[in-house]
């Protein structure tokens, strides 16, 4: 066994292997009476709870060789990998889940403090559409560019079907970042049908997961997965989910944790689209539609980009008030002299023909062969 492995980090791997992820009344206990005890209580227990039975019968130097031949590692709260983010778990709780992780099993290269500090969530249904598919991987590969000015921007999912690969494969696709957070010991991750995407993952992200090699997915881990999903990251966005989806689970999380909660609408006669539209109709969640939109919910705000309203700026949206007054007496068809423009306007002849002339300029209006004014498309040069 590696001499790294202190009485404290062998205790809390030891309560990864016997309890169950997510729990609050462990996280609490060992917040009061520290994981050594709460380790040696089990151990020495004379109840016949499963608790207690898993940790009698474990050896805790086949945990962590297992743990040292699969390459991965093992991170607890004080460690420099450890994420400052997940604190917020520790006064966190929604129906009996919660509480600060006891260590977290890492396995690949990426830096899970430093690659959590700027990470954006996206999650869904594993029974994506095409659409929800597309706009999953435009969010992923955006937010992977955007940062690349700056430090990158990671992506996080669960890496599961659906909109959670699509995710994992934008990112990676654009040369980014990304973490997937696993509901199962990361020797073997579920599901297999996505091995390709978590190989990956290993070889040059980061593979996350609060359960020890050799333990398979449970509905409570998958539960207990998306609060990690949730409080690792600055937001997270609900890309498509159905009205029972984990990706509900995900964004309840991110609102309990005082995180960014975005979702992207769909059309109304999709099943996918009903978790989103109800969290933007109950403001529970931002309605976003593109990197710009998440970029201006989660940067800082003395760098994060604004807003656009009223579409793409066009030429007649800087078009001076005395110019528009000319443009809008002129006719799009047929034509007008100069004179008719002045008498429609109230204008002196003088500063019709010089406004004429600054439109014609601009591509704005136009004079025919007989000297008659009339509109022209606005181009996107204007003067």
């Amino acid at each position: 066994m590696s001499t790294q492995w202190s009485d404290e980090r062998l205790a809390r791997a030891g309560l990864t292997m016997a309890c169950e992820a997510g729990s609050a009344t462990l996280a609490g206990k060992v917040l009061e009476h520290g994981a050594q005890q709460v380790w040696q209580t089990l151990r020495n227990s004379s109840a016949e709870g499963r608790w207690a039975a898993r940790a009698k019968g474990l050896e805790l130097a086949e945990l962590v060789g297992t743990a040292e031949r699969r390459g991965v590692r093992f991170v607890i709260p004080g460690d420099p990998e450890w994420p400052e983010s997940l604190d917020v778990l520790q006064h966190t709780d929604l129906k009996g889940l919660g509480g600060l992780p006891l260590g977290l099993w890492l396995r690949g290269p990426g830096h899970l403090a430093r690659w959590s500090e700027r990470a954006v969530a996206i999650v869904g249904s594993r029974a994506s559409t095409q659409y929800g598919d597309h706009v999953a991987t435009d969010l992923a590969m955006g937010l992977a560019e955007s940062g690349q000015k700056h430090e990158p921007w990671t992506v996080v999912s669960g890496g599961a079907y659906g909109i959670d690969g699509s995710a994992h494969r934008g990112a990676i696709a654009a040369g980014g970042r990304t973490i997937a957070v696993l509901a199962c010991g990361l020797d073997d991750p579920y599901p297999r049908g996505n091995q390709v995407i978590f190989d990956a993952i290993r070889n040059d992200h980061l593979l996350v997961s609060e359960l020890p090699c050799g333990l398979h997915p449970t509905r409570v881990a998958f539960l207990a997965r998306n609060r990690l999903i949730a409080a690792l990251t600055s937001g997270s966005i609900v890309v498509e989910a159905a009205a029972r989806s984990g990706a509900n689970n995900t964004a309840s999380w991110a609102n309990a944790c005082g995180r960014v909660v975005m979702a992207v609408p769909g059309s109304v006669r999709s099943a996918m689209s009903i978790t989103p539209h109800r969290l933007i109709r109950d403001r529970q969640a931002t309605l976003v539609t593109d990197v710009a939109d998440v970029l201006a919910l989660v940067e800082p705000l003395v760098s994060a980009p604004t807003l656009p309203f009223g579409g793409e700026d066009r030429p007649l949206d800087r078009l001076p008030a005395e110019l528009m007054e000319v443009r809008e007496a002129l006719p799009a068809r047929g034509g007008m002299t100069a004179g008719e423009v002045a008498r429609r306007t109230g204008l002196g002849m003088a500063a019709v023909l010089s406004r004429l002339s600054r439109l014609e300029e601009s591509h704005l209006a136009r004079r025919d062969e007989l000297g008659r004014w009339r509109i022209d498309a606005p181009r996107k040069a204007v003067a």
